[in-house]
């Protein structure tokens, strides 16, 4: 089976429930928005959450993907920067746990933390601190490493470094890998458009977008975005969350509907989706397959609280598939 490294943010995921919109508007946090916070508004956010119910997990995008493959079987393995504290081996210990080789650098800088705030409507809402995470750079890039695998997965916050992403691509394609990248956010593309276009014309092989990124990327609504960004790259994913997801590869097209479940927390949706539809592609699945097996994984996280699923849940999942 082939290999997949995955490349992000190393966070710490802190999930938060609210009981309305309230507490977002008070602290200027757009709903449904990744938002990136200094050290001083870290502080004083996690101040006012101090009393809050919430859970911790390890999370990133990229690194809930991986999370996602290494527990249905796939070698795996995870670039990026974590502190020398207490949430920097948090992280390092569930990469270790779930049988994931971590890439991992040590900082002097506090771990990152993702807050996520949860709404009534099941919709989230991302405070981010980066932390050590965000002096992942060029320097941390290693060709041995990256010759151990066959794809690359990109979380698309990542892309607000240039340098590093760019870099990064063009290790990948000189060592032979596959590049899939996921937009991550729209407010992210919407900032670095004309960046991620070109990313996507000259390196990248497989996009996931959501419907707002696929909007933000093309200015259209969801199939006329996906039949657009299609043109740009080999295989091209837009997910549509309760509308399920549409799928296109060269002249194929498929509609992939949801698995009907119970959403108590849409955090790592998107991420576990990847997860699924990387599993059938190496698997050679038929890409609408592909997309059954992403919305099955969706559909199971999304039952529970955070970016993970449950251990016990695993071996169900193997079974479906």
């Amino acid at each position: 089976m082939k290999k997949i490294l995955g490349i992000g943010n190393a966070l710490v995921d802190v999930m938060v429930r609210l009981d309305s919109d309230n507490f977002l508007k008070e602290m200027g946090l757009p709903k449904g928005s990744m938002q990136l916070i200094d050290t001083q508004f870290a502080k004083d956010l996690q101040g006012k959450i101090s009393d809050f119910p919430k859970s911790i997990s390890a999370g990133g995008s990229a690194a809930n993907t991986i999370n996602g493959l290494a527990n249905l079987g796939v070698e795996t393995g995870f670039i990026g920067v974590v502190g020398k504290d207490a949430m920097g081996k948090y992280f390092s210990d569930d990469m270790l746990k779930n049988k994931i080789t971590p890439h991992l650098t040590q900082s002097n800088s506090p771990s990152g933390v993702a807050t996520a705030f949860v709404t009534p409507d099941s919709e989230r809402t991302f405070a981010t601190y980066l932390g050590a995470a965000m002096e992942l750079n060029e320097n941390h890039l290693n060709e041995e490493v990256f010759k151990l695998y066959d794809i690359i997965h990109i979380e698309g916050y990542l892309v607000q470094n240039y340098d590093l992403v760019k870099g990064i691509m063009k290790l990948a394609k000189k060592c032979g890998l596959k590049i899939a990248l996921d937009l991550a956010s729209y407010n992210v593309v919407e900032s670095n458009l004309d960046f991620i276009k070109s990313l996507v014309n000259d390196y990248v092989d497989i996009v996931f977008a959501n419907e707002e990124e696929a909007k933000a990327f093309t200015g259209l609504e969801p199939h006329e975005a996906l039949d657009s960004m299609a043109l740009s790259c080999e295989l091209c994913i837009v997910k549509l969350g309760s509308k399920g997801s549409i799928v296109k590869m060269k002249e194929q097209k498929h509609i992939i509907d949801i698995v009907p479940s119970e959403c108590i927390d849409t955090t790592g949706a998107g991420d576990m989706y990847a997860a699924g539809f990387l599993y059938g592609l190496i698997n050679n699945y038929t890409i609408d397959l592909c997309g059954k097996v992403g919305s099955l994984l969706a559909g199971k996280v999304i039952q529970e609280m955070g970016s993970k699923i449950q251990p016990t849940v695993w071996n169900e999942i193997k079974k479906e598939i």
